[in-house]
């Protein structure tokens, strides 16, 4: 008899943490590696958040905070979305969590029963899968090209649909590949949904203000999508607040009551001292969080412009978050005279030993023939990491 339940033994182990720790194995040795593989911004977190925790301490918010969160950052949450995005979320519909991963956690599992089909997009962000089959749902991958920007188009869409179809996931601005949805095509995507009252849309918002096109739109904001919408959002990616782990869910009223008692039954609430510093971030000026998305928008010039001078990559310019997502499948079946790459994750571990640069394969998120490049970094990396890439695959023949 197995010790360790299927659920979990149907679950890998995720290829991005994998090569993190082969990078981190390379660096111990004393190598010069530089990390294009990690998710989060390089920035520390603006000082006056930080002041908050502090003052958080200092008043002794060391107590069980109430399971949904605490009352005021759920007003906050509810004014900035009503603020930045048009959305009328009542704080009884919004819930604070560890993360947005948990966020999404507790959405699906409050939504999917076994059985039930979710329309993921391809590519993904991996961990959408994971979650629904821990659900015992289905996952239903709409593969996408870099031809159309790696967007769902409202066929691909309703061609996947089901009498079992319970959920669409949408993510804007996109991890991995950097694509944003426009007003209009979020519009196209809502005339289909609404065909189907059975069918809601949880809408990945995390990369919300690390954009460089027009301003951000929510699915949410479509004339008769509010009810049918939950939104996943934080503070990690926009108040480079990774570490703090707070998220949301704006959903709902049915489906953030169910959250709450989900989250009631697992973590409990997320911590007093990183709700308070929240509260802040929502509360407050959104310079910072400009001076990143200006940082990281120059950065995202820097990487084409360098990408532009490799041959073979073939890639559409991100209009948000800070990845690049290269098709590199014009390597396959080359050679340097000892190794052959087969795809792209030989390839990143090509690029990891032969130019000591960590990126991840696209198969992590659906994608075999791209890798991703993250350029929350400093310029010097990537200009030095690029360059080592270029000379790499100029090797490969």
């Amino acid at each position: 008899m197995e010790t360790i339940a299927q659920r979990v033994l149907n679950l890998a182990e995720p290829e991005i943490l994998l090569m993190a720790q082969r990078s981190r194995d390379l660096k111990a040795q004393g190598l010069d590696v530089i990390s294009l593989s990690i998710g989060e911004p390089d920035f520390e977190t603006p000082q006056h958040i930080k002041d908050a925790a502090i003052e958080a301490i200092n008043e002794n918010y060391s107590h069980y905070p109430p399971i949904p969160g605490y009352a005021d950052l759920r007003k906050a949450i509810s004014d900035k979305l009503m603020r930045e995005n048009g959305l009328n979320y009542a704080p009884s519909q919004i819930v604070v969590s560890t993360g947005a991963k948990q966020a999404l956690f507790n959405a699906i599992f409050a939504t999917v029963n076994s059985g039930d089909e979710v329309i993921i997009p391809s590519p993904f962000w991996a961990t959408y899968m994971d979650i629904v089959t821990l659900s015992e749902g289905k996952s239903v991958i709409v593969k996408t090209s870099i031809d159309q920007s790696f967007k769902m188009n409202p066929k691909q869409l309703e061609d996947a649909i089901t009498p079992k179809t319970k959920l669409v996931i949408l993510n804007s601005p996109s991890n991995p590949t950097g694509a944003v949805y426009t007003a209009k095509e979020l519009e196209k995507l809502a005339e289909i949904i609404k065909k189907y009252p059975r069918i809601k849309v949880i809408s990945d918002e995390i990369y919300e203000l690390i954009l460089f096109s027009d301003n951000h739109c929510s699915i949410a904001a479509i004339p008769g999508m509010l009810e049918r919408t939950i939104i996943i959002n934080g503070v990690s990616k926009g108040y480079a607040m990774t570490g703090w782990r707070i998220g949301f869910t704006a959903a709902p009223a049915d489906i953030a009551e169910a959250c709450v008692k989900i989250q009631g039954q697992s973590t409990s609430a997320a911590s007093s001292i990183a709700q308070m510093a929240a509260l802040a971030a929502y509360k407050g000026s959104l310079d910072e969080s400009v001076k990143m998305c200006e940082a990281f928008r120059r950065r995202r010039d820097l990487v084409v412009s360098l990408a532009e001078q490799i041959p073979g990559l073939k890639f559409f310019k991100p209009e948000g978050a800070f990845y690049l997502f290269p098709d590199v499948s014009s390597y396959f079946g080359k050679s340097d005279g000892k190794t052959t790459i087969n795809n792209a994750t030989e390839l990143t571990m090509y690029l990891l030993e032969h130019a000591l640069i960590a990126t991840v394969t696209g198969s992590a998120f659906g994608e075999p023939d791209c890798l991703r490049i993250s350029f929350a970094t400093s310029d010097e990396n990537l200009t030095k990491g690029l360059t080592r890439m270029k000379s790499a695959l100029e090797k490969l023949k």
